[in-house]
Parts: C-alpha cells; sequence; structure tokens
C-alpha cells in the first residue's frame, strides 16, 4: 500500500456554459447538448490511508448522514470493486481511509459540487489503494452515484451529448467567470418534469458553438419560480453575458480579464456568496495526479 504524506487534492467545481434539450428518449430521459467548462477552484479531499477496513469522514457536512455522503459511498463502491478483483496485493491489505473536506462550494447550486467530490475520491483512491481500475472504469462506477460524476473523472473541459454521457474533451478561449450563488436550491427532477420545458432545440456542432447562440432551456422556467435565481441573473447581466449554469441555482458571468471579474464581485450586494474562478480545460485534480510520484 502507498505510504504518503497527507495530501490535499482538488475536487473542482464545473459550468454547463449551454444546455440545449434536443427531445426525449422513449425510456423518458431528455435528450440533452451541453459544454462542460471545468473551473479550477473547487473543494479539496485529503486521504489518510490506513489498514483498518474502514471509511471514515473527519469533516462531516451539516445536514448531511456519512451513508448519503457521495464521498464516502464513492469509496465505498471503489473498495467494494477492487476486492472483487481478488488481486493478491488488495486482499492483503485492509483498505482503511479516513477522508478530510475542506469544503467551499455551495450546495445544490448545480456546479458539481457533491459529483466532483465522488470523482476525487474515487480517482485519489484508486492510486493510494493501488486498485488499477482504469479512467473508463472508474466513470461507470461513477456514473451510478450521478449523471455528472463522469465528467470530473475524465477531468476534461468536454462537449456532452446523449443524456450527458457522450463526452468530446474540446479547448476553449480562457476566461474567467464570476459564479454567484442565490441561496436557493433548484430541484433537477422536478425542472425536468415540467410539461411546459422545452424539448426541442435544435442540435448544434460543436464547430458552430458560440455563447452567443446558445442558451438555457431550463433558465426561463427557474426564473419565473425562484425570484432570488432571477434576481442574481437580472444583477450579472448588467455586467457582462450571463447565464444559470444546468438547472441552477448557481449563475454566472464570462469576463475576458480576471480583473473585471473581481471588479464586478466587489459590487455585489453585501452578504452574497459568489466566487472568481479561471475556466480550465484540463482539471487541476488530473494535473496533480500526473504530477505525483507513487
Amino acid at each position: 500500500m502507498n505510504k504518503l504524506p497527507l495530501n490535499w487534492w482538488p475536487s473542482p467545481a464545473k459550468l454547463n456554459l449551454f444546455l440545449h434539450i434536443n427531445g426525449r428518449y422513449e425510456n423518458g430521459y431528455h435528450q440533452l447538448q451541453s459544454l462542460f467548462q471545468i473551473l479550477d477552484y473547487g473543494d479539496e479531499l485529503a486521504f489518510d490511508i490506513n489498514s483498518s477496513d474502514k471509511i471514515t469522514l473527519g469533516d462531516p457536512i451539516a445536514g448531511v448522514a456519512d451513508v448519503d455522503n457521495l464521498i464516502i459511498k464513492a469509496a465505498l463502491l471503489l473498495k467494494e470493486t477492487a476486492l472483487k478483483q481478488s488481486t493478491p496485493d488488495i486482499l492483503s491489505q485492509g483498505l482503511g481511509c479516513h477522508i478530510h473536506l475542506r469544503k467551499c462550494l455551495p450546495m445544490g447550486g448545480g456546479i458539481g459540487g457533491g459529483s466532483s467530490n465522488a470523482a476525487t475520491t474515487l480517482l485519489v483512491l484508486n492510486k493510494l489503494w493501488d486498485c488499477h481500475l482504469s479512467d473508463t472504469k472508474l466513470a461507470t462506477l461513477g456514473l451510478t452515484l450521478g449523471a455528472d460524476v463522469p465528467i470530473f473523472i475524465q477531468g476534461k473541459t468536454a462537449f456532452a451529448e446523449g443524456v450527458g454521457e457522450k463526452l468530446e474533451p474540446v479547448s476553449l478561449p480562457a476566461k474567467t467567470y464570476l459564479v454567484l450563488f442565490p441561496d436557493s436550491h433548484v430541484s433537477t427532477a422536478e425542472i425536468f418534469s415540467l410539461p411546459n420545458l422545452p424539448r426541442n432545440t435544435a442540435k448544434i456542432n460543436f464547430s458552430d458553438y458560440s455563447f452567443a447562440n446558445t442558451h438555457n432551456d431550463c433558465q426561463e422556467l427557474v426564473c419565473e419560480r425562484d425570484p432570488n435565481v432571477a434576481k442574481a441573473l437580472h444583477w450579472l447581466l448588467e455586467y457582462a453575458p450571463s447565464r444559470m449554469t444546468g438547472t441552477g441555482s448557481c449563475v454566472f458571468a464570462m469576463f475576458d480579464h480576471r480583473q473585471e471579474a473581481l471588479n464586478v464581485q466587489a459590487l455585489l450586494p453585501k452578504g452574497s456568496t459568489s466566487f472568481v474562478a479561471n475556466g480550465v480545460n484540463t482539471s487541476l485534480l488530473h494535473s496533480q495526479i500526473q504530477a505525483q510520484v507513487y
């Protein structure tokens, strides 16, 4: 088993720069197109590997039982999968871990906090426990935990199709984003169940993408139902091209230069929850994993 100093590993946020709903499959799932932008800002996780055979979390999230926490679920799922491999190096060790969490991302904002936490757990413990599972296998495991987990396993800004599972890594020009959390929680299932949700947006090719010629099919309905989201978006639109991410509730504004984003952030109403982050084409987690010597 690897014995490394306790390191902190990034668990980055993401934005959906657009969300088009193209139709519906026979099984009821929606046919989507989106563009996942990975950010250089997020939570951090540390993994204290031990032979106790137990998975524990040192920094529980208020209101979330460990049994429901995606970090614990991801670690247990990886452990179960690794033990089924029955390789001598796995069976000879107790796959225990005490996990630490530095939580920065707001919960329920649609920026992938929980999914990113699960992906970081799968990727890092796969290395530290010597499980030797491929990223493809990890993405398959991650999909059982949440639809957004595979994008963080892949770790690349990506054009998404299907139900969001078909990911094509892409490179985007450098942009800075001001992300504003309006202190609202939007139910994705509820939004996708609404009869008046647009479901006939024409498909586009990524080569034709621009922020200006795309939109978010969920944005109007969420804003109608949630005045906090509508107010936050209206405020940002005064300063820069802005949009809701995914089904919400976070909204974001796009800037060419970081200082511009910081200047607008300084004008936010007192008590607002926000952060400024750069878009990156490769997750900082993946860069750190590749740089780490095992």
